[in-house]
């Protein structure tokens, strides 16, 4: 009994060391790698994912302007973004989420909408939809303190010399007919 016991034994062993002598010689005939080194190189592949991600969404801190309740001035506040790879738009809509800093008003609508801003050659192009002027409320003081928001918290970025802001796509003689913004403006110090 304990010679078929050991018989019996041995016939599974061999079985199970030829089932893997066989894995092993069709991994390497097909060139497919076995099951732990594709697991390894998925788990090498999705980590390397993880970091592009991060990179791409990446965190900064960033002034943006608002008038202040008196309308006289411009107030910094420094709020810190997450750009997901473009930083001059996250600004842009930290800008239109509201002023949170006591003594601070927000005077860009609330329905305004940023489509895009693109930099090229230190002008910032700001392309917003139209809601930035059906719904604006404000005089010439505040078509300033308007277009000064804008401007100041794009030239915040080193490489901003001065800003164009479109509508829809198109340049517009003023927003609220007291100032020109026909062509690109440079920082507002003055507001400041």
């Amino acid at each position: 009994m304990n010679i078929m016991k050991s018989m019996l034994a041995l016939v599974m062993l061999c079985t199970l060391l030829f089932a893997a002598g066989c894995e092993k010689d069709n991994a390497s005939k097909d060139g497919a790698a076995p099951a732990s080194e594709k697991a390894a190189v998925t788990e090498k592949k999705d980590a390397e994912k993880k970091d592009s991600a991060a990179k791409a969404a990446e965190k900064i801190n960033i002034k943006v302007y608002y008038p202040d309740d008196n309308g006289m001035k411009l107030i910094a506040e420094t709020r810190t973004i997450e750009t997901k790879g473009d930083k001059y738009k996250a600004a842009v809509e930290s800008l239109l989420s509201g002023a949170k800093a006591k003594g601070a008003i927000t005077i860009i609508p609330k329905k305004a909408k940023i489509k895009s801003v693109e930099v090229k050659n230190g002008i910032a192009t700001a392309d917003f939809n139209d809601d930035l002027i059906k719904n604006f409320t404000g005089g010439s003081t505040g078509e300033e303190m308007l277009v000064g928001s804008i401007v100041n918290t794009l030239t915040e970025f080193p490489e901003v010399k001065s800003v164009q802001i479109l509508l829809d796509g198109k340049k517009v003689d003023s927003l609220g007919g007291h100032l020109d913004t026909s062509a690109p403006l440079k920082r507002m110090t003055e507001l400041l």
